[in-house]
């Protein structure tokens, strides 16, 4: 039981940190403050999910691995949503009229 809550931990651990990343980094582009945004997030993104792996694995290394696991699959599920939005976003904007 534990396991499956440590891969459905790290999945939203890695979907909270990447999709976080690419936020901030939409966000930053068209910010003055794009070092405060870049650093803030990135600490407070690296805080959660060491906090997150830290009560996750409880001691147990193949827990603390499952969760990895669970985090790695976060990265990927969100590549894949970021590059639909992606390619929506170029779709849309070459069809529109100028």
């Amino acid at each position: 039981m534990m396991i499956v809550v440590a891969l459905i931990g790290g999945l939203i651990l890695g979907i909270l940190f990447f999709g976080g990343l690419w936020l901030t980094v939409k966000r930053t582009l068209g910010s003055p403050y794009v070092a405060l945004w870049l650093l803030g997030s990135s600490l407070i993104r690296t805080g959660i999910v060491l906090t997150g792996f830290y009560f996750m694995a409880q001691g147990s290394l193949l827990q603390l691995l499952v969760s990895v696991a669970g985090f790695i699959a976060g990265r990927l599920l969100i590549l894949r949503l970021t590059r639909q939005i992606e390619q929506k976003q170029v779709i849309v904007t070459e069809s529109s009229p100028l």
